[in-house]
């Protein structure tokens, strides 16, 4: 029995220590006014609800309430089929840094700005699970200087860059 407990005290601390529950840093300060629009896709971490996509956007404007419409758009690889969801955000803190999003009312992500050029030509978002990552960007594609720049911030972000997706953008 003690060694029971010895083996469950161990098994907390390592959860614990997962990169899961890691204070996850944000950019100081989002304009929303300056991040709505059109962004591209540039690469994800897979998941169900993005499987088989490519030419992925999302697009953001503003409601009247305040909150921000999603729009996300996307062209399936194997039939051509083109979808498209669209949801709701909202800003968390006076940052505009930390965004809920849902598609699915009343089940909210988290939406966090990890990165973002001071031109608002890139972003780089993703939640404080690790679980959902995003480059997103202006334009269909980025520079190898940029994209470099992105993944060598990975590291310190705790996030794994084998599992993004490069998304086909034609």
């Amino acid at each position: 029995m003690k060694n029971f407990f010895l083996l469950l005290l161990t098994a907390f601390l390592f959860l614990g220590c997962s990169s899961k529950n890691l204070p996850l840093e944000t950019v100081n300060k989002v304009d929303i006014q300056k991040y709505l629009g059109t962004w591209y896709e540039i690469a994800r971490f897979e998941h169900r609800f993005e499987e088989g996509c490519k030419n992925v956007t999302a697009n953001y404007s503003l409601k009247q309430n305040g909150d921000i419409k999603v729009v996300n758009s996307c062209t399936q690889i194997k039939t051509g089929e083109k979808t498209q969801a669209t949801g709701v955000a909202y800003a968390t803190d006076e940052t505009n840094s930390k965004l809920k999003v849902s598609f699915f009312r009343p089940f909210y992500g988290d939406y966090w700005v990890l990165m973002l050029d001071e031109d608002y030509k890139y972003a780089l978002v993703g939640s404080p699970n690790r679980e959902y990552l995003w480059i997103l960007s202006r334009t269909k594609t980025i520079s190898k200087e940029t994209k470099n720049k992105i993944l060598a911030k990975l590291p310190a972000l705790k996030f794994d860059a084998s599992k993004f997706i490069w998304t086909i953008q034609d």
